[in-house]
């Protein structure tokens, strides 16, 4: 279980909680986090370049990637545009930063503790616009052509014109009394703006006015104590073709037709981490520390690979005939597309990987908790 997801309910439940303690891998009792066994790697993967911004502290910085440009922010401040390895600007926004950085190639954003909103040219790192949210900013904005959405940690949703920062709609529904705390950035796609909530519940809402369109079920809270009722998308959700899919931590993961909202399939599993999908299958990283591949048609199960357990995974991510998925270590372990053996393994720089690993021009890209910044390529 995510350290930075569970800050929140932890100081609630400091009387003592066997739920939590059973799946923390630094308890002094309970189930041990997986010592790694020496494997014969199938792969050769090399680090094709290597920067760094500085740490991310209690929040998850998601790199944006825009073609063959990265564009990445850091805990103190600094913001850059790397292309090829090499940083093309680095400035700083001048206030201490913590949602990670959203782009569409013009634009880039970022917000900060205490809720500002910064938004600086890509081709420069020129300050463009400034403005602020109600509460502290823990995911990455998305920023498109016409809109800039973000979600503060009060769970409400801000849309601003992106030419110069004026709000235009907020969106805001009823939470639950107790909820994670959510890096769960929302996505744009042509007419809605896809967000998962507290309780379980993926929203689209229409990019004009900030209507709810529709909204699908991808956990339904169950139990007798708040806690037990717990069932949150902390993660991102997915475009899989005309489907959006999500999961959810004590809950499903699920998707939905695009348009209507209706459910194409779903199967029980738990995860704070999030998923990926490429042409065939979707894979996940459950709590316990298990990589789940299942056919994205159906949701029937391809591989599960449970080598890894409680080692704290962030999201896998595909790229050719290798799947990665990273550690509390900072290790990037690759495994094989069609069984879920281990291929290769790399070492970053020994934090953990919290933020999901993306892919840019067809190489792994990692950003650590420490800070580290590397392009990963499969030979």
């Amino acid at each position: 279980m995510k350290r930075g997801l569970l800050l929140s309910l932890l100081a609630l439940a400091a009387t003592g909680c066997s739920t939590f303690d059973s799946l923390n891998p630094f308890a002094s009792s309970g189930p041990k986090m997986a010592e790694l066994l020496p494997i014969k790697p199938t792969a050769e993967v090399g680090v094709a370049w290597r920067e760094s911004v500085s740490k991310s502290g209690d929040y998850v910085f998601t790199p944006a990637v825009v073609g063959d440009a990265v564009f990445v922010a850091g805990g103190k401040g600094d913001v850059a545009r790397i292309e090829g390895g090499v940083v093309k600007w680095k400035v700083n926004a001048g206030v201490p930063l913590s949602g990670g950085v959203g782009s569409d190639g013009r634009r880039v954003v970022v917000g900060s503790p205490k809720g500002d909103i910064l938004a600086f040219d890509a081709s420069d790192g020129k300050e463009l616009w400034k403005t602020r949210v109600t509460s502290e900013v823990l995911a990455a904005p998305a920023v498109d052509g016409k809109l800039v959405v973000v979600r503060s940690g009060d769970n409400r949703l801000f849309a601003f014109d992106p030419n110069d920062g004026k709000r235009k709609w907020v969106y805001q529904r009823q939470t639950p009394p107790l909820s994670l705390r959510s890096f769960a950035a929302p996505l744009i796609d042509n007419n809605y703006v896809f967000v998962g909530f507290p309780g379980g519940k993926l929203v689209a809402v229409t990019v004009n006015n900030g209507a709810p369109a529709w909204e699908g079920a991808v956990a339904v809270p169950k139990g007798t104590t708040e806690l037990d009722r717990v069932a949150d998308i902390t993660a991102a959700p997915v475009l899989a073709g005309r489907m959006i899919c999500a999961v959810a931590y004590q809950g499903r993961v699920a998707c939905f037709d695009l348009g209507s909202g209706s459910l194409a399939w779903a199967r029980d599993m738990s995860s704070s981490s999030g998923l990926s999908v490429d042409n065939r299958y979707l894979y996940v990283s459950d709590e316990k520390g298990a990589v789940h591949a299942l056919d994205l048609a159906s949701g029937a199960s391809i591989w599960k690979q449970d080598k890894l357990f409680l080692r704290q995974l962030s999201a896998p991510i595909a790229r050719g005939n290798l799947v990665a998925v990273a550690d509390v270590k900072g290790i990037v372990h690759f495994l094989d597309r069609e069984d879920g053996g281990f291929a290769a393994r790399v070492t970053t720089d020994g934090s953990p990987v919290v933020a999901p690993l993306q892919l840019v021009d067809r190489k792994i890209l990692v950003q650590t908790s420490g800070g580290a910044i590397v392009a990963l390529e499969p030979k």
